[in-house]
């Protein structure tokens, strides 16, 4: 499938005038869950679009939850870290899985609990644990499998991930903001885990807030908000936003 630069968007009112950071292009890539596949097309995607744009001060941005569900979570990140320019030319933001994983590393019992229901067992996997020893394990032997097979680089990088990010008019978040509540004093847990009290809200939240966390079966643009959550470990579309000055468009990818 070729280049899909322009989607249909699901518009629920008038957009919010915004605009990127002068003089930069920015493409920010939704919830990835273990499809290294998907995020390989995507950023070939983007080599495409950018290069055909003309230069520019180009910038990437991840909005979390790298891990769980689909096969390939090592993968994912092994290629993360690679991309890691160590400066804001490429930023990365923490999702609520990454947050849970990292609790269980750090030993949290209700955390290895809760990283079997988000998928984690998937991400176990594709570290090299054996089915086996998965599916026998209760929660503090998840704990040990998390501390035998997920490298300590890993586990570092993934505590170095960032809550939130502001480029000009767009506040990027993981899952979206707490409404009422000043850009510079959200609360991390809020980024990473908010749904309907931020997902129902109409009101100017200052920034256009681009977020992953719920997933749609399509880009939801709101007025104050783009969710870009398109479920790529089920549906095989991954989804990346793109602005520049006051234009905006979309790359998707389209698989199984």
């Amino acid at each position: 499938m070729g280049l899909r630069d322009f989607l249909p968007w699901r518009r629920r009112s008038r957009p919010r005038q915004a605009r990127a950071p002068e003089g930069q292009r920015w493409y920010a890539i939704g919830d990835i869950h273990g499809r290294y596949d998907l995020l390989d097309e995507l950023l070939r995607r983007i080599d495409r679009d950018d290069e055909a744009r003309g230069e520019t001060d180009t910038r990437l941005l991840f909005l979390g939850d790298y891990i769980d569900r689909g096969p390939d979570s090592a993968s994912v990140i092994e290629l993360l870290i690679k991309l890691d320019t160590g400066d804001e030319r490429v930023v990365f933001l923490g999702g609520n899985h990454e947050e849970v994983l990292i609790a269980v590393a750090e030993g949290n019992r209700k955390a290895a609990a809760l990283f079997h229901k988000m998928g984690g067992r998937e991400t176990l996997l594709s570290y090299g644990a054996a089915a086996a020893d998965y599916d026998k394990a209760d929660p503090a032997g998840v704990i040990d499998l998390v501390r035998a097979h997920i490298p300590a680089e890993h586990l570092a990088w993934l505590r170095r991930l960032r809550h939130s990010y502001r480029a000009a008019d767009y506040y990027f978040a993981h899952a979206g903001i707490r409404p009422g509540i000043p850009l510079d004093q959200q609360q991390g847990a809020d980024l990473r885990w908010i749904r309907g009290e931020f997902l129902n809200d109409e009101g100017d939240h200052g920034a256009v807030v681009v977020h992953g966390h719920s997933v749609r079966t399509d880009v939801e643009e709101r007025s104050n908000r783009i969710g870009i959550d398109t479920g790529a470990y089920a549906s095989g579309r991954l989804t990346a936003l793109a602005i520049q000055g006051e234009e905006r468009w979309l790359l998707q990818t389209e698989k199984p």
